[in-house]
């Protein structure tokens, strides 16, 4: 073997260990992947009703596995109705359609951190006697961007022949996101589709009241007499406060690592920021297809709300997936500033270390591979 083909083997070898980089990635995805991906994130795909513990301190949980069990059981036939209709069934169905349930069609779980919300409202997705091509899941961020995807016409025509759709942490903090996915589910309702919804209290008010259906339900406007609130009450999260980030590692153990782990991604956290932004948030889920760890070395303050709330979206798709995220630079816990966690965004940005820092937990073992 010639010196020069040694040194084009030692080559490709290197290139083959060499890890991934999410700024080099431009995933373009088709409409019809961006709502076949509407399901319930892979931490979910096994969660039923049955998997779900209620605490016998708690009757209020067990009351809603009861009522989202029958709520799924009724949805068999909801959707064979021509025309407009109400959510509670009223409206001329076609001949030989299974009666539709009465009753309102539509139920928002109502309670605090902790308490197993989306357990819930993915068990009930899972119950629905529907093909997954008739159901939808997702959180109310993933439906706007669905909404800007697609555009407003093309949403209501795709999800109109649905049976379910479940809307997780449902955003009370958008004012102009809430009136747009209202309108939506006022259309969507009209065209039969039961609703199922959550959101979680903002943290900054969680010493008024732990429960938001009064928020939720106002914020809906018309929709609200679809709804049927079911509070689910549980452990007092109020007092716990921001989970301690891990210590972040050198830049040379990151690096390290994502050249020891098959599957890992390395990016510079300021330049992957910048990428975020040539990235409609809708492909942020292919953005990160195949992943088994994302690498971050110079871990900085995110320096402004816009790009602040695309991590966000990054580091719900991260977490629906499982990915952990091993990091040089600043802990996670330091991402935003005291301006961003007291402003209208804070849920999400709170959401957003809690996320992360679950994920660098998760990343420990990555390195002295």
């Amino acid at each position: 073997m010639s010196s020069s083909t040694a040194a084009s083997g030692t080559t490709d070898q290197i290139a083959e260990a060499a890890p991934l980089s999410l700024s080099s990635r431009e995933p373009h995805v088709p409409a019809d992947r961006l709502v076949a991906e509407m399901v319930p994130p892979p931490r979910f795909d096994s969660v039923r009703f049955s998997t779900y513990i209620p605490d016998p301190n708690q009757p209020s949980q067990n009351e809603a596995v009861r009522v989202l069990e029958d709520f799924a059981g009724g949805l068999g036939g909801a959707h064979a109705v021509s025309g407009k209709r109400s959510l509670f069934g009223f409206g001329r169905a076609r001949s030989k359609a299974p009666k539709t349930p009465a009753g309102p069609r539509g139920v928002y779980l109502d309670g605090g951190y902790g308490v197993g919300k989306t357990h819930l409202l993915a068990s009930l997705w899972h119950a629905t006697p529907a093909e997954p091509a008739l159901k939808a899941f997702g959180t109310f961020v993933e439906l706007t961007n669905l909404v800007g995807a697609l555009g407003f016409q093309q949403t209501v025509r795709t999800l109109s022949d649905h049976r379910l759709l479940c809307i997780d942490e449902f955003e009370l903090d958008d004012p102009g996101d809430t009136v747009l996915v209202s309108t939506l589910l006022g259309k969507l309702v009209d065209a039969g589709v039961a609703l199922a919804a959550t959101s979680n209290t903002l943290p900054g008010k969680l010493g008024e009241g732990r429960f938001a259906a009064v928020d939720f339900l106002r914020e809906i406007q018309g929709l609200s007499a679809h709804f049927r609130a079911l509070r689910i009450d549980g452990e007092d999260y109020r007092h716990r406060g921001l989970p301690q980030a891990p210590a972040p590692y050198s830049d040379e153990q990151v690096t390290k690592a994502a050249y020891a782990t098959a599957g890992a991604s390395l990016d510079d956290f300021p330049h992957l920021l910048e990428h975020l932004a040539r990235v409609h948030p809708s492909r942020y889920g292919a953005l990160t297809d195949g992943l088994r760890a994302v690498c971050l070395t110079d871990v900085q303050p995110v320096p402004d709300q816009s790009t602040a709330l695309r991590l966000v979206v990054l580091a719900d798709r991260l977490y629906d997936r499982e990915v952990p995220v091993l990091a040089s630079g600043l802990p996670f816990d330091r991402l935003f500033s005291e301006e961003m966690l007291n402003g209208g965004y804070r849920k999400k940005y709170f959401r957003a270390i809690s996320r992360l820092t679950a994920l660098a937990r998760d990343a420990k073992d990555l390195v002295g591979r």
